[in-house]
């Protein structure tokens, strides 16, 4: 973590999500070459990008999974992972990092259920393990989003008696029980199969229209073209272009964006 001084503006409304100039590097290889994003509430912005251009490692920097060699996080106002001490940043313990993480839903690639646990009991865990809900009161909730994910008979069903839409969909449900702020998306279709992906879009679909404010990285450009108010390209860690999908969809202005969606669409 940087040690450099840090201008952190102030905002009577702050965005839900603020990447602030984020570099981030492995060994020589730089992954995130100075990020700057604004995520409004409510918006649903999209991620593209050729694998490698840094999409995933951006959400995961995100919610600090990933910690920026530079720059810095906000989400609601709220610095992510570090704290202002004097002109530099100081990292938060691991323990006050897990609370800012319950805080921002994470859907990953590849479900991340817990196995010995009922779809239930998975769905239910984190509001219990936070403390923000007793176990019958986590339950009830469980219910209802299972119900809100088509899954309504499957609550004592184990990860390993489900479809991967299907396991896909708890792990989205799983995600809206801490009733986060904000909710990212890994790319949550790339581990289905072709005929299971529609499934896990509509729910997304869903929550698009609801309010919630949505990072999601995805190769799916027809799901990118409904839903999204922004979409934002990325390549060799650099955001290239954003802007409404009719833009950047219909008639990118880089010659980068065209060539990578003449190979996608």
């Amino acid at each position: 973590m940087s040690t450099r001084t840090a201008e952190i503006p102030t905002a009577a409304a702050p965005a839900a999500v603020e990447v602030h100039d984020v570099h981030k590097w492995y060994g020589a290889h730089r992954v995130l070459d100075g990020i700057d994003l604004t995520v409004r509430p409510g918006e649903v912005t999209v991620v593209l990008g050729p694998s490698g251009s840094g999409k995933s490692t951006l959400l995961r920097v995100i919610n600090h999974l990933e910690k920026p060699e530079v720059g810095y996080v906000s989400v609601n106002g709220e610095l992510i992972g570090v704290k202002r001490q004097g002109e530099r940043l100081k990292e938060l313990s691991e323990r006050a990092i897990l609370a800012q993480r319950s805080r921002i839903g994470f859907v990953f690639q590849n479900f991340n259920l817990f196995p010995h646990l009922t779809v239930l009991d998975n769905v239910a865990a984190a509001p219990v393990a936070t403390g923000k809900l007793t176990k019958p009161e986590a339950q009830e909730l469980a219910r209802e989003l299972l119900g809100r994910v088509g899954l309504a008979d499957r609550t004592g069903a184990y990860p390993r008696q489900l479809s991967g839409g299907q396991q896909q969909r708890v792990a989205i449900a799983r995600a809206l029980a801490l009733r986060p702020g904000v909710i990212l998306f890994d790319e949550p279709t790339s581990a289905l199969d072709p005929e299971l992906v529609g499934e896990v879009l509509a729910v997304i679909k869903d929550l698009a229209t609801s309010g919630t404010t949505l990072v999601i990285v995805t190769h799916e450009i027809g799901f990118a073209r409904e839903v999204a108010d922004r979409v934002v390209f990325i390549d060799g860690g650099r955001i290239v272009e954003q802007g409404p999908p009719s833009e950047v969809l219909d008639h990118p202005k880089h010659e980068r964006t065209r060539d990578f969606l003449s190979r996608v669409l």
